[in-house]
This record gives structure tokens, sequence and C-alpha cells, in this order.
């Protein structure tokens, strides 16, 4: 999952001022022509510059100036939690300045002097937050925590101040009018594009008295996510199961309960046993756990942390709110639904389109999941069970009926997958073998927990292409989940290359003890390393345009595709090796965990699938629908009638996520609100690309130059769909998913009335 921050989490501003700050200034390059007919003369435009120059503060603190370390790279022996609000006070203080400079100049209003000079503004400001909102998601403390609180609706507020300037606007506007006499990059051209869509779309074309609506809404939202994230972090966290003795914990290894042992104690409850809750509604341990009633528990857990069971973590009354608000915000638009207003700028573009695609797969998947519930049931009645499956044996029956069918066991794959040959020898083999890349631990450069790793990533012929942070373990301090961000973005404005992070949840082996991982999470360190690969290879001039900086339903695609190297036949050779023997993986067991990818779909792609459909329909609200569900009941209620409507087997599959753990679409950052249909999306495209890989070649640096040059260098700069024909010589094509999920007419886990495979007509307007 690719995070981004600022700007984009809290209203829908583009321009790079609003986003992960950077870098040295240098003058950048300007428009060959620009609005000539009104430009001021040199004498005005030197006298205004250096009025407008005087009236802004300078900065204090450690924020106030790009780091001296590598790549700018922030510097965390420097750097206090009471450094924090100062940077921000004064961060926002200073663009506020550097805005009215804007607004202010006598000169006519041109690309350079309005476009260009706001993309500019905010330095100061964008480097406190990609350093403050990094540490809240891997690494927060209380006060960090109370910070967010304090700030979030003041940033909120200082976003619309600038986005609903009706001056600025103004300014913007003129240029935007002007756009068809002008000689501008294509790269120019899309960014006048996105700032002129962008103020549009926060309010700029409102009336006063909604725009001053907008604005308030915007702050409440901003306070209510960040308590919804916060709530949730403490719901998960703050509840782990305990149990009192290890029999009830049959099945799990002696380091699991170890770990179990040492969790309780860390809780006060030495001589207990506790196991974590992760993110999704499905626990790890789940499978192994022998011990029936305490598999029940644990998902009884997580299912209901935060829906009432205990009143303190309740967070429904919050997301209603949320609900609510984003209703009547679409509605001061004139949309008749959240979904409709945010998916403005998505690939889909219209909430029909993604409805169409995700609905289009629900029979064939309807019958998946009935049909594998029986084929469990035969096994719990084949092993003497007097019981039917439910959600918290499903996985456990699944994986026996996965061993006997394909004889694969899932603790041996993992003695095959240790972490730091996983990331050196699988995921930087393949960096290089694609794309020449070569990679240099640094243990020069501070970090913000010891357990992150550093690299400098090296271009095919030696030069220095960007910083790597690797943050793979588990901890409380750290939210669920794993994501991409930036400390430093590509911009050939500033002159800056990219510092990148990668945050997983991987569960931390006993200390002395081989740091193995399952295939799921070498699967997740290839996907996003893809996203760190997104951000590597930003070739723009403009932060707002550089690297994931992309569409939310095609951020996740380039992330997906890289995936598919984890079981390429040479990458395995190189990385998957016996932690005790040194054998290499047999392929024998590689094809059966290709084999297995399309077993268990009824539970692995349901789960997501009602995941995005409830999503929509939180999204799909009217005002009044909204404002209906005014009880911490009416949630619960609309939940379980939203999920029923979708006609899957919603009591043996929930969702992944609940809405009252759904961080994804109810907190801050809340990116995939309307949009996590989004991972299906760019599931159809990662696939329909490993069928092009696979049909030319593979594994070859011919492929990974191709795929960079099209895609992974492009950033925001174009069409996804001219992007995507870009790279395959045509449009995309549904079908390869579901043949990989197994969803396909004729296929033994699909019925007649799987969908033919055709991709839902191109919406070109949103509704």
């Amino acid at each position: 999952m690719k995070a981004r921050i600022l700007a984009p989490v809290l209203t829908t501003v583009s321009f790079a001022a609003l986003a992960a700050g950077s870098a040295l200034a240098t003058s950048g390059e300007t428009m060959s022509e620009s609005m000539t007919e009104t430009a001021a003369s040199p004498a005005a435009s030197s006298a205004a510059a250096a009025t407008s120059a005087s009236a802004i503060p300078e900065g204090t603190g450690y924020f106030a100036s790009d780091s001296t370390l590598p790549f700018l790279a922030p510097d965390f022996t420097k750097i206090s939690e009471d450094d924090y609000l100062p940077a921000f006070e004064q961060g926002m203080a200073i663009q506020q300045a550097e805005v009215r400079a804007i607004i202010d100049n006598p000169a006519p209003p041109t690309f350079e002097n309005t476009i260009v000079a706001l993309e500019k503004s905010g330095r100061m400001l964008g480097r406190v937050s990609a350093v403050f909102f990094a540490l809240t998601g891997s690494n927060t403390t209380d006060r960090l925590d109370e910070i967010n609180t304090e700030i979030s609706p003041k940033l909120s507020a200082h976003y619309d101040s600038i986005n609903l300037d009706p001056d600025l606007f103004a300014r913007v506007k003129a240029v935007y009018d002007a756009r068809a006499s002008m000689t501008m990059t294509p790269e120019d051209a899309k960014l006048l594009e996105e700032t002129y869509d962008s103020m549009v779309h926060a309010g700029a074309l409102l009336t006063d008295a909604e725009r001053e609506r907008v604005k308030a809404v915007n702050t409440e939202l901003s306070t209510l996510t960040t308590e919804f994230g916060q709530t949730l972090r403490n719901a998960t966290n703050d509840q782990p199961l305990i149990v009192d003795t290890p029999e009830e914990l049959a099945g799990l290894s002696d380091a699991d309960i170890r770990a179990a042992a040492e969790l309780a104690a860390e809780k006060g409850m030495e001589g207990k046993y506790a196991i974590a809750l992760q993110n999704t509604t499905q626990q790890p341990l789940l499978p192994t756990l022998e011990n029936r009633a305490t598999r029940e528990a644990l998902f009884m857990r997580s299912y209901h942390r935060a829906d009432g069971t205990n009143p303190e973590y309740d967070t429904r009354m919050l997301l209603a709110k949320i609900a609510t608000l984003r209703a009547e915000k679409a509605a001061l638009f004139g949309e008749q639904d959240w979904a409709s207003y945010t998916m403005y700028d998505r690939m889909a573009k219209a909430p029909a389109t993604a409805l169409g695609f995700m609905e289009q797969m629900v029979p064939a998947l309807a019958a998946t999941q009935r049909r594998e519930a029986a084929m469990l049931n035969d096994a719990i009645a084949a092993e003497g069970g007097n019981f039917e499956v439910q959600p918290w044996d499903w996985y456990r029956y699944a994986n026996k009926v996965k061993a006997d069918r394909y004889d694969l066991d899932e603790d041996a794959v993992a003695e095959y997958f240790q972490i730091d040959k996983v990331l050196v020898d699988g995921v930087f083999y393949m960096a290089n073998r694609l794309y020449g890349l070569s990679f240099e631990r640094r243990n020069d450069i501070p970090v913000y927990h010891p357990d992150v790793w550093v690299y400098t990533v090296f271009e095919k012929d030696g030069s220095e292409l960007g910083l790597f942070y690797f943050d793979p373990y588990q901890r409380p301090s750290k939210r669920g989940g794993a994501w991409m961000s930036n400390f430093v973005s590509q911009s050939h404005l500033w002159g800056t290359k990219p510092v990148i992070y990668n945050v997983l949840n991987i569960p931390k082996a006993s200390a002395g003890e081989v740091q193995l991982v399952s295939f799921d999470d070498v699967n997740t360190m290839f996907h996003e390393f893809g996203h760190a690969l997104h951000g590597l290879f930003a070739d723009q001039k403009y932060e707002s345009l550089s690297g994931t900086a992309t569409a939310r339903d095609f951020v996740e695609y380039p992330s997906q595709v890289h995936e598919m190297w984890a079981t390429d036949p040479e990458v395995l050779r190189n990385y998957a090796k016996h932690y005790e023997t040194g054998e290499t993986i047999p392929m024998a067991m590689v094809e059966k965990i290709e084999e297995a990818s399309k077993f268990n779909q009824g539970y692995d792609f349901g789960e997501v699938v009602e995941a995005a459909l409830l999503d929509m329909k939180w999204a799909a609200l009217s005002p009044g629908e909204a404002a209906a569900i005014d009880t911490p009941e009416k949630v619960t209620a609309f939940e379980r009638r939203s999920l029923e409507e979708l006609g899957l087997e919603i009591d043996l599959v929930p969702p992944r996520y609940r809405s009252t753990y759904f961080n994804h679409i109810f907190s801050s950052p809340a990116g995939y609100s309307a949009g996590y249909y989004s991972y299906l999306w760019t599931e159809m495209l990662d696939r329909d690309s490993r069928q092009w890989f696979r049909g030319n070649g593979g594994l070859t640096r011919a492929n990974g130059e191709h795929y960079r040059d099209t895609v992974l260098s492009r950033g925001g700069t174009m069409d996804y769909f001219e992007m995507y024909e870009n790279f395959a010589g045509r449009q995309p094509d549904v079908q390869p998913m579901l043949e990989a999920r197994g969803l396909v007419s004729g296929d033994e886990a699909a019925d007649s009335e799987a969908s033919d495979g055709r991709l839902p007509p191109r919406s070109v307007e949103g509704s």
C-alpha cells in the first residue's frame, strides 16, 4: 500500500508545496513562452519579488532548512518531539506569506509567477510533515498522538485557506483560461491542469457561504478521522486475546508460545499468554490453533474490537459522523454522493465503472464460496467433527484440504524464506536483473527505530539514484498493514533525489532465533518494493506529479506486478534457500504454491470484494441517508444490510475489514475512501501485465527498461489508459485476473455465470 501524506490526506490540492517537502532550491526551467502578452516589465517584477521576499518570515529550528545528511535524509539524532509543533506553526505561517506574495504580485499572472510559485511554496511545512506523519504511522508515541490531534484540524484549515482563496484562484484561473495560447511542455500543462482542477474540486467555484461550510466540514473531518485512527490503533493494541495455559495454544510453535508469554508479561499479566491482534478480520495464527474455543475467542476479539463490545473502543459514531459529513460535502458540489465527488481524478472515473467491474465477479464468487464451504464441511466430518465450518475454522480446514490436495506445508515453505536473504538476494536481485540497480547498506544514516535498515540505491552506471529505508517488524507503536512513502521526493525543479521507506508488520522472532517469514510476507516485500521502485524511478520536474503521485486506482498497479518475480525461477534460486541446509527451494514446492494460489478464492478473494463493496456502500449514501444513521445500532444495521445485499456468504466469509476497523476509508490518511476497489482494479492491470512480461521473455533488462520508460518513470504526468497502452500495446483486459483467481467459466473454481472477461466500458467523465 502506498501512503500519501499532507495535502492529499487532508484536502484535494495537488501542488507539491502542500505535499512532502524536500531539498535545496535551485532555479528551475521556465516555459519557452508564458503569456508574454500580459507580462509586466522586468523592473516591476523585480521590485515585486523583492517586496514579497522581505515579507516572508524566516523559520527557526531543525526543519527551517534542509538536512545536511546525504540525499537530505532526516537526521533523527537532531529531532525531538518538541520540534514538531513550532515547525508546523512556522511552516504554515511561511506558506501563507508565500501565497500572499503570489496574490499581491502586481505583475499579471503567468505560469511561472503563479503556478510554479505555488509549487515552490511550503518547503518548511513539507519537511516537518514528511517526518512527522512517517513517525505517527510507524513509531508513534503518546506525545506524537497528542500533536497529531492538535495539528490535524489546523493543517486542514491551512490548506483550505489556500485552496479556497478567491484571489489566488483568480490568478490560477487566468493562467488556465489562457492555456491555449501558451507554449508549455506536457508536464507544465499537466501541472496547470492539476492545480486548477484541484482548486475547483476543493471549492473554488462555490459561493462564499458554501466555501465557508466546506472549510468547517474539512476541519471536522480532519479531527474525526484522526480520532478514528487513534481509537482503532488502541483497540487493536490494547485488546490481545489472553489465555491462561499453554494447552490453549496447542498447535503453535514454541517460539510463538514464548512470544505470547512475553507479550502477556509486557501487559502486566505474568504467567499468562497473549496473542496480539493484527489489522484484518482474519488473524495469522488461527489456522495453527488446534483448540477450537481459542480459535473462536481470537476471531471474535478481532471481529468485535471496535463495535461497542468494549465501549472504550467503539468507533461506530465516529464513522457515522464521517460518512454524514462526506455526503454533505459532496452535496455542496452538486454531487449525489461522496463516491461521485471523490472519484473525479481516478482511472475508473465514475462509481458505476468500479461497481460494474466488481459486480461481474459476484455470481462466480458466491458459487465458489458455497462449494468451498461444502468441501471444508466434508473435511471436518472426515476428521470426526460434529460442527459446520465457521470463519474461525475456515483457514484451518482450508489449509488441511490444500495440504492434502497440493501436499503443501506452510511451515515447511517458510523455512526457505529468511528475511535478509529475501530482501537482498531476492528483492534487490530482481531489481538488478530488471533494472541494473545495486544496493549498499548504510550504517551512518540515523534511523527512527533500531530495526530500520538503510541502503543507498545505485543506477546501472554507478550513479546514486536514491536512499531506501526498510522497516520490517511489527510493534505496538506502528499501525497495521504495510506501506511505502517518501521522506524526500524526486524533483528536477529542486534537484532532489528520492528518499523512500517501506514499512511492514512481520512478527519479530525472539532474540537469537532465525527470522523466517511466510510466503505472504515474501509477496508483501516484493509488493512494497514495487512502490519503492515507482518512487525511485521518478523523473519529473514537479514534485506534485512525481513518482507515486498518481490516481488511487493506479498507484497499486506497479507494486502488484512486482509480486510476480517472487516466484520467478531465476529469482527463487538466488534467495529461497533453506535456513539450515542451504538447499534451494524445490521447484516442485514452488509449483505447488502456484497451483494452490487458485484454491480458497471463496475466502481470499471474497473478503476483499466484500470490503471493497462495503466501502462503496458507505460512499454512496446521500446526505439524508447518512444523517439517518445516527446511533451505534444503526451503524451496525447498515453494515449488515449492505453486506447481505451483496449476495455473498458473509457469515462464513466476513469482509477483510468491518466498518468499525476499516482504517483505509475512515482514518487519516483516508486515501482509499470510495477507493478500496483500487486493489482489485489494479490487480486487473497487474495480471494483464504479467501476461505481457511472460510473453516477451520474462526477467530481462530489456523488459525492465521498457516498463521503466513507459510506466515507472511517468509519475502522474499523463492519462493512465494511455500510459498502459504505451506499455502493453493495447488496453487492459480483465480475463487474466479472472483466470488467476479461478473465476472463469469452465474452471473448477467457477460456474457458468462467470464474467466473459470484458473490461467494463471506460467512463470518460465522472457522474
